[in-house]
This record gives structure tokens, sequence and C-alpha cells, in this order.
């Protein structure tokens, strides 16, 4: 925790803030604790279990994801304030559990937006990665019927699938992007330079074009 500390840097902590996580700690070195400590599970809870946001990144980075119980990821991720523990949580830990399938049912059906969207990105995930057994339609069904109004984290998480679906699945590729056209969330958000639009129609023809390219 100490060498943490040391590590805090006030312009880093502004950039964070604005973006919802309360670390002042620069990723990288962050990183670079990570690999000379290896993976030491016992270390991982306790650094966990400070509620520190940079110690919890710091966790998330040495934990072995496999020794994590079910209930246990269920309350890491709802103790998980922040965005960033929030994405390397389900990023790097439950979608490397046996328990994540389990887990991305339930969360997709919980009332909480923030539970909901790491169920969502579990869900995308298996667009992805192993489609089968997914009612892809039923998910284009849920999405045009509720991401208008969803919160912005269990939105953006919609989108991501909506995109995804879209991208992966020829089939279903006019439909996805006839919901994104005419719900036109994320049309306007801002996008740099040399990135592709988060916007669904822009994003799913571009990574076809690549795809094809």
């Amino acid at each position: 925790m100490a060498e943490l500390a040391a590590l805090e840097d006030p312009k880093v902590r502004e950039v964070n803030e604005k973006h919802g996580d309360d670390h002042g700690v620069n990723l990288g070195r962050l990183r670079a604790i990570a690999k000379r400590l290896k993976t030491r599970q016992e270390l991982a809870r306790e650094l966990w279990g400070t509620a520190d946001t940079a110690a919890r990144l710091l966790a998330l980075l040495i934990c072995r994801p496999k020794a994590f119980e079910r209930d246990e990821l269920d309350v890491m991720l709802r103790e998980a304030r922040t965005p960033k523990v929030h994405d390397w949580l389900v990023n790097y830990v439950v979608k490397k559990s046996p328990h994540a399938e389990e887990l991305r049912l339930a969360w997709s059906a919980d009332s909480d937006p923030v539970v909901a969207s790491a169920g969502w990105a579990l869900t995308t995930e298996r667009v992805a990665r192993k489609p089968e057994g997914l009612d892809l339609a039923g998910l284009l069904d849920v999405i045009e019927a509720e991401m208008k109004d969803a919160s912005d984290r269990l939105q953006w998480a919609m989108n991501h699938c909506l995109a995804q679906i879209g991208i992966e699945h020829a089939e279903h590729r006019a439909r996805a992007l006839d919901i994104g056209e005419r719900l036109e969330v994320l049309k306007d958000y801002p996008t740099p330079p040399n990135c592709t639009s988060p916007f669904a129609p822009v994003w799913i023809t571009e990574m076809v074009r690549r795809q094809h390219g």
C-alpha cells in the first residue's frame, strides 16, 4: 500500500476522475508491480479487501481467476465502485472463470443497471467467441426495446453487444444496423481522429470492411 501511495500522481488522478475512477496511479507502473509480484492469490484477496481502487486493480492483475467461487465474484462485482475496477474484474477475471456463464445469466437479469451491464459484457463475449445456444434475435429484441432509455453503463454495454452481433453475424447485420440507425445511441459521441465511433452503424460497417479488406 505504501508503494502504491508513492506512485500517486495528482495529474493522473485528475484525468481518471473525469471517467469516474478515484485513483492517481499510472497503469503502466501498476502493471510493472504486478509483473514483479506474479500470481499471488492470497495477497490479491488482501488488496481487494482494502477497498482502495489502485489496490483492487493490482489485485485483479495478480489473482488466479479460477480460484474465486461464484458467490465471491458476485460480491466483488457489487463492491466494484469504479468503472475501471468493474471492467477489469469482468474482463480479466470473470471471463476466465468457470462460473462465467452462470453469472452472465444472473447479472443480465439484475435490477441494478451496473450489475446488468456486466451481464451484457459477458453476453458480448459469447456473441463473438461462442454464439452457439444464444438467441441472437431475442437479444436484438431486448436491445431494441430497452437500450435507448438505459443508464449510461448499461446502454454502453448493450450497444457493444448490438455492434458485435452486427459485426460477427451477417444474417442479423441488416437488423442490427437498422436498430442502431433508429435509436441513434452514441451517434454524437466525441471520437478522436483515427478511432472508430461507438455508434453501432459506423462501428459495424467499419469492422466488416476491415474483415473483408
